[in-house]
């Protein structure tokens, strides 16, 4: 049976993470209060938001950035979309 978590971001009883997603206080965070989706979602918008502003990871002030933008992003508060971004129609083939 796999581990449930109450998840930050859905406010709901779901599947929780196999391990911390780093180390630390924070990581231990993550890994108690946030879902596998929430956390696999997560990992998906911080990709395109490097992409689409071609932030530098070797910047503290880009890995600050992402830090506040993963906190707003599991706790359900607003966060930064990438500019320009359209997501795909759901359903509809071109």
């Amino acid at each position: 049976m796999s581990r449930t978590v109450f998840c930050r971001k859905y406010q709901q009883e779901l599947e929780g993470l196999d391990a911390p997603p780093f180390p630390g206080p924070k990581g231990q965070d993550i890994f108690e209060n946030v879902s596998k989706k929430a956390w696999k979602e997560w990992l998906a918008h911080q990709t395109m938001l490097i992409n689409e502003k071609r932030l530098n990871m070797m910047e503290p002030s880009t890995r600050a950035y992402l830090g506040e933008q993963m906190q707003k992003f599991l706790s359900g508060e607003r966060y930064d979309e990438a500019e320009g971004y359209v997501p795909p129609s759901e359903g509809k083939s071109d």
